[in-house]
Order: structure tokens, then sequence, then C-alpha cells
């Protein structure tokens, strides 16, 4: 078995979470937790309460995933990317484009090497990216996709990327401090995000290029159903205190 569902098990995942559409909650969001129960219930893995780079692993098959769901104008934070000798890359960074080169591989290669762990620490012998988008247009998108393996462990390859610090942006209620982006040198199209001056959330916009064809055999789509379509909150209370008795 690999990182991919097969065509039952998509069809079982998108009947769950087509199920829970209809709950009375917003349909703007699906939790990723959520996401990540569901693939585990039908893959027979496990969800992981860590902060490793795996959010799923199936020891059986060896295969594990990274687990995403947002709006799909939402970019992905790809994690908190907090490196142990920041304050010296940023100074080197404001320098001279080389520093800010070393910057921004230092932050691939920490990405890289955090789903390498996960390889080790699990035996896996593959990761996946199970990925749920929400579109506006009152649809869902779900795919799979293979991130790396126990043969080709790196994800990013950080010579596809040029850096450099964004401008910093005021508004009338805060000060938003300067991002240091990274652009692919093959698109021109910016692909990260690193707030390192904060909280060192690592924005990945450069995922929607990972999105599928509509034809694509390892993903999904459902529609999202309006407010009058869903279950009313009542009848969702009736449900729940008639299941504990």
């Amino acid at each position: 078995m690999s990182v991919f569902s097969t065509p039952e098990q998509l069809i079982d995942m998108r009947e769950i979470l087509s199920r829970y559409a209809l709950l009375p909650f917003p349909q703007s969001r699906i939790p990723g937790a959520l996401v990540e129960s569901i693939l585990a219930h039908v893959r027979g893995g496990v969800v992981l309460d860590t902060y490793d780079f795996v959010d799923v692993v199936d020891a059986n098959t060896g295969c594990g995933w990274q687990v995403k769901s947002t709006k799909a104008t939402t970019p992905v934070t790809w994690k908190r990317a907090k490196l142990a000798n920041a304050p010296e890359l940023i100074e080197a960074s404001r320098r001279s484009s080389q520093g800010l080169q070393v910057l921004g591989e230092a932050i691939i290669n920490f990405c890289n090497e955090h789903a390498r762990a996960s390889i080790n620490k699990y035996d896996l012998k593959e990761i996946g990216y199970s990925r749920l988008i929400l579109g506006d247009n009152q649809e869902a998108r779900y795919f799979e996709r293979v991130l790396c393996s126990q043969q080709f462990p790196d994800i990013f390859d950080p010579s596809e990327f040029e850096w450099n610090w964004s401008l910093q942006k005021k508004t009338l209620t805060k000060e938003q401090l300067p991002a240091l982006h990274g652009i692919s040198r093959r698109t021109g199209q910016k692909c990260w995000a690193w707030h390192g001056l904060g909280e060192n959330q690592l924005h990945f916009s450069g995922e929607s290029a990972w999105w599928p064809h509509e034809d694509s055999d390892h993903s999904f789509s459902f529609r999202l159903p309006s407010d009058n379509e869903k279950m009313s909150f009542s009848r969702f209370v009736e449900l729940i205190q008639k299941s504990h008795v």
C-alpha cells in the first residue's frame, strides 16, 4: 500500500465529510483535526498528538501523512520555523544577498529535517500530504500527494528559491513586521513568507501549485450545504441527547 487511498477509501472519506458538513456548525471551516481523524479511521492508522511532521501514521504500511485543511484563500501555515541561530542569520541577511540566501536555505533545510526526523522516528517508507480545500463557491476539494520517502527524504530544494525582506506595513490599528519572502526562481511566484521577527510562522502560499486537476485519481470534491440545508441545532441536540440514553 502507499500514501494514496483507494477509490473505495476516498468514497468513504467523502461520505463522512459530506455528512459532517450538514451539522449546524460554520461551514467556512472544517478542522484539520477532524480530517486527521477521518483519514486515520479510513486508513487504519493513528492520529499523533505530537509536534512531529506527520499527523497520522499507519505503522503496518509504513505510511505517514501531513494533514492540512483551510479555505482556498488562506495560505497554509507549514510550521513554526524557529531557527536556533536566527538572530545571527537575520543580521547577516540584512547586510548582503548572500546572507539572504543563507537564511532562506536554513529555513528550507529546517523543513526538510523536520520531515526526515519523522521518517526515522516512525520508520516510514513514505510521507503523504492529505489536504482539504474549502472554496468560496460552496465546493470543497480533497486531494493526496506524495511528499517524500526514505529514498528521497527532502521535500524542497533550497536552490529553487531566492529571498528578500518585505517592507514594513502600517495600518490604523497596528504595525506589521517585515516577513522574509521566498520567491520561486522558475515562476517568479511568492511561495514562502517567514515571520521570523515575530512568532516564526512559515506560510507556504506556493502550495496552490500542488492542487490537482479535476480528473485526478487521488482527489474528490463535494458540495458544501447552504445554511437552510443544514441540520437545525435543535435537531442536533436532540440526537446527542438520544445517543446518551
